[in-house]
């Protein structure tokens, strides 16, 4: 069997049972479709084995079959735990298996989480590694190894209450193996198995598979999740592994409270490895701080805190649709423009309302990938002269918050942050920061809520002392906003912290922000946007909002217990190549084909897709458009539709 194309196999009926609809995605052994179990009458996913050399031998061919059967086996022998995807069923079709599993729908894996929406807060990454550690430690207590623990094997996804992100599931036991067992290994004895730069020292070198080389995996992942970097990464495999071999990990930068254990989890030498319990223990420590705890201060970077579901889209999957005959006015660069399409909108352009205009000036300039880069090695260099003076000072009584600056009582926050007041929940602010975007401190503003700002408060903590604010805040933020950020297409967030001497004058609270990511959020986010406002650009639209469609490119949000038009579902990134005329064309098919409603909830035969373009996302470089719900007949959809 030779490879196919993505849709080549799209009604086909698998074993006189399952539907293929589409292809999720591939991997080192096949293809992931989503099927309907006409049987049972659900969706299920159905990992199909393709073989992309015609001529490959018939002895690799044995073996890749063999090691299917072995995945579905080990994986069911993990059926019903919460952070393992269970394996239904494997069976035989055109004398190749197919393992059926579970569809986790709206389910994002972490790599592409990272490369997304960027690094994730220590706290979050440490509540995913709780979760992969429990799913590894049932298959060690069973005596698998998973071998092959990596960012893209490790699944995100909503859980009952539609809480972003909240599952967490490690996938593809596709090499996995019992040591102890006789089991026949399905590698040949000259192959490395596993992934560049996750496999452990002792592996890399022959070693056999183990617990520990699974938490050495385990830790990788986790560095590359707060750092968005691997502590390996180099430019070929041969030196990825050597790399792993000889070198220590790259320097960290945003890690925080999880530098000590990344540190122990990537010992070279397995004996000198933290244990799966200490692992645990101190991963738990990090999810829930305790009020004084007695561990090194976070000295890494703010977090950034979970965000809404995403669906990547293959340039190549863009540069197969053929964009319209009608053409778009060309956009106004100065402006954010919405545009409103459907999946059935072939008609002329509408001319979207202009906003008076986006800031070009300081504030903005570090939205722009060149600051980013150009900033790369000055970040380093600061971050390690500061972990490594903050080290010297971590034990002195005086020592001061990460709101830094002199602790003058008149500014709470330090003099960097600049506020002579205190913030408040739902303070609007600007943002200015001197170098890289959240690698260092901004200057804060306070603005009237409306297009062009920064971020806003969505949260306070109030802390117990000075010392819970410096060393809990960050954590307790990315607990308060995440429900919030989940919510958001590009938001990231930033806890302010009030200097010792300035913790009074802060209410004795850490302010919660959401800030922009890539560029402003236009206006007021989350609970504080009133019922009725008019979307000015997507960056303030959110997932399960409710809109009425004033034109095809002005909304209103309505409440959902009412008469509304569409629903907003998810948030669709498009390649980086992608122009805006393009994404306005081809948004509704690409919205109905990666975000199609009939997966919410809404009949197929009754609702497609529309979409939302914000002039903003391609200024800044995000490529988000908005996916909604609409009813084909463009009636009013009601409280009690899906």
């Amino acid at each position: 069997m030779q490879s196919e194309a993505p849709e080549s196999g799209v009604g086909r009926v698998i074993a006189d049972r399952y539907l293929l609809l589409n292809r999720l995605g591939s991997g080192g052994m096949g293809h992931v479709w989503l099927a309907h179990d006409q049987q049972l009458d659900c969706e299920v996913a159905l990992k199909e084995i393709v073989f992309r050399d015609p001529g490959e031998e018939e002895q690799d061919r044995t073996t890749r079959v063999a090691r299917a059967r072995a995945e579905a086996r080990h994986a069911a022998g993990l059926r019903g735990h919460p952070h393992v995807v269970t394996v239904h069923d494997v069976l035989e079709h055109d004398a190749l298996p197919w393992i059926v599993m579970e569809y986790v729908p709206g389910a994002l894996d972490l790599k592409a989480l990272v490369t997304g929406r960027g690094p994730l807060a220590p706290a979050e990454c440490a509540r995913i590694g709780l979760a992969v550690l429990d799913a590894l430690t049932a298959g060690h207590e069973r005596g698998i190894m998973h071998r092959d623990v990596k960012p893209a094997n490790i699944l995100l996804a909503p859980d009952r209450t539609g809480s972003p992100y909240a599952r967490v599931l490690l996938t593809d036991y596709g090499i996995s193996v019992q040591p102890d067992t006789q089991e026949t290994r399905y590698t040949r004895s000259h192959m490395l198995v596993g992934t560049t730069g996750y496999l452990a020292p002792e592996r890399a070198q022959g070693g056999p598979p183990t617990a520990a080389a699974d938490l050495f995996s385990l830790g990788c992942t986790l560095y590359y999740a707060v750092e968005g970097f691997g502590p390996f990464d180099r430019d070929s495999g041969i030196a990825a592994l050597t790399a792993v071999v000889l070198e220590e990990p790259r320097p960290v930068l945003r890690a925080g409270a999880l530098e000590p254990l990344l540190a122990a989890m990537l010992a070279k030498d397995p004996v000198q490895r933290i244990t799966a319990g200490d692992t645990e223990a101190a991963l738990a420590a990090i999810v829930t701080p305790r009020a004084h705890p007695r561990t090194d201060p976070d000295l890494g970077s703010q977090p950034q805190w979970e965000s809404g579901a995403l669906y990547a889209v293959e340039p190549e999957v863009l540069a197969s649709r053929h964009p319209h005959e009608t053409p778009w006015p060309a956009p106004t660069a100065a402006a954010p423009e919405t545009h409103l399409a459907s999946a059935s909108d072939h008609g002329p352009a509408h001319p979207a309302r202009r906003s008076p205009g986006t800031r070009t000036d300081g504030r903005r300039r570090h939205h722009r990938a060149k600051a980013l880069l150009a900033g790369v090695a000055t970040t380093l260099g600061l971050a390690l002269l500061v972990s490594g003076l903050m080290y010297g000072l971590e034990n002195l009584p005086d020592l001061r918050g990460l709101g830094g600056g002199t602790g003058s009582g008149a500014r709470p926050y330090g003099d960097a942050i600049g506020l002579t007041r205190a913030l408040r929940n739902g303070d609007c602010v600007d943002a200015d920061w001197s170098d890289v975007p959240f690698t260092d401190q901004p200057r804060l503003t306070v603005v009237d809520c409306g297009e062009g700002t920064d971020g806003q408060v969505m949260a306070l903590y109030e802390a117990g002392s000075a010392e819970d604010a410096r060393s809990g805040g960050a954590a307790q933020c990315d607990r308060l906003t995440k429900e919030a950020d989940g919510l958001l297409a590009d938001t990231r967030g930033y806890a302010v912290v009030p200097t010792a001497d300035g913790f009074d004058g802060a209410g004795q609270r850490v302010a919660c922000l959401l800030l922009g990511t890539h560029g402003p959020v236009h206006g007021p986010i989350g609970e504080h946007r009133p019922m009725g406002m008019v979307f000015t650009d997507t960056a303030t639209m959110q997932k399960r909002d409710c809109i009425d469609r004033l034109s095809d490119s002005r909304a209103k949000l309505v409440p959902c217990d009412g008469p509304h038009d569409e629903q907003v579902l998810a948030f669709l990134q498009l390649p980086s190549t992608t122009k805006l005329k393009k994404a306005k064309d081809d948004g509704p098919d690409l919205c109905q084909k990666q975000v199609p409603p009939k997966e919410y909830g809404y009949p197929h035969d009754i609702y497609e897709a529309a979409v939302w373009v914000g002039d903003s996302g391609w200024h800044s470089d995000t490529h988000f458009v908005v996916c909604t719900a609409m009813r084909q007949d463009r009636r009013t959809m009601e409280k009690d539709e899906p």
